[in-house]
């Protein structure tokens, strides 16, 4: 029997709530995220990492405001940084953790209106595969054109 799941359309539909935004767990950030964002609101990126990271283990993770949602969050506009938004954040809900443990698509899907549940799990691991492929698809392609842009200048 053919699946009704064979896309991440079939199984997450983004609402823009932000719930995604809020709550401690971290959205890590690595040094190419860093260096991005921080040319983009034109911050030295060791500035960048005192004033919006807060500490994980050892990695990086964006602060959280007052009001428990990331830094860069605005109820009115949303992701104020959205051009640029970490890796992890371009990436959910299709997170490497849900391959790893599919049990995690419930829980998250707990907190996200935009997450269908109970999903089969070798359904969500085919879709989050295709995700992530398109994704860093998409990643590579930028790399190319900003470096063919560089070259040309």
């Amino acid at each position: 029997m053919d699946s009704e799941y064979k896309t991440g359309r079939d199984i997450f539909n983004c609402r823009q709530c932000g719930d995604c935004c809020k709550g401690f767990g971290g959205t890590y950030v690595d040094e190419n995220d860093i260096l991005n964002i921080s040319a983009y609101i034109k911050c030295d990126p060791e500035q960048f990492i005192d004033r919006y990271c807060d500490r994980s283990g050892s990695r990086h993770v964006l602060a959280l405001g007052n009001d428990g949602y990331c830094i860069f969050f605005d109820r009115t506009r949303q992701c104020t940084i959205h051009p640029v938004k970490p890796y992890m954040c371009k990436a959910w809900p299709f997170i490497q953790a849900v391959i790893s443990y599919p049990e995690n698509w419930n829980a998250m899907a707990g907190a996200c209106p935009g997450m269908k549940k109970d999903i089969p799990y070798a359904d969500l691991e085919k879709i989050v595969k295709a995700e992530q492929a398109k994704l860093k698809c998409s990643e590579h392609g930028k790399i190319k054109k900003q470096a063919g842009q560089i070259s040309q200048a």
